[in-house]
């Protein structure tokens, strides 16, 4: 199948995305996707404490609460992050082809 997934989520007050995450990685893999994690590769993005903040080593992510917060700066890197990480992954699958 050749294909590789990620994944990022949005928790509001009564759904958080870590469940979902390891609820939606089995189907992938079963369908013949190669889940891409982001792992602990956003270094000391991972581990800020300061503030409330989204994602985790599954992916991306941010709180939404009641839909008046929007993400924040540091979500909006590991965002891109993620995205950039997984670009290089599928790069390397594709040249291994």
């Amino acid at each position: 199948m050749k294909k590789s997934k990620g994944k990022s989520s949005e928790k509001g007050k009564t759904a958080p995305g870590q469940q979902f995450s390891l609820t939606c990685i089995p189907q992938l893999v079963h369908h013949g996707m190669i889940f891409v994690p982001v792992g602990y590769t956003f270094l000391a993005g991972m581990f800020e404490m300061e503030n409330v903040k989204g994602g985790s080593p599954y992916g991306a992510g941010t709180f939404a609460g009641d839909g008046s917060r929007f993400p924040t700066e540091l979500e909006l890197e590991q965002a891109f992050h993620q995205g950039k990480y997984f670009a290089s992954i599928a790069k390397k699958l594709k040249g291994s082809s």
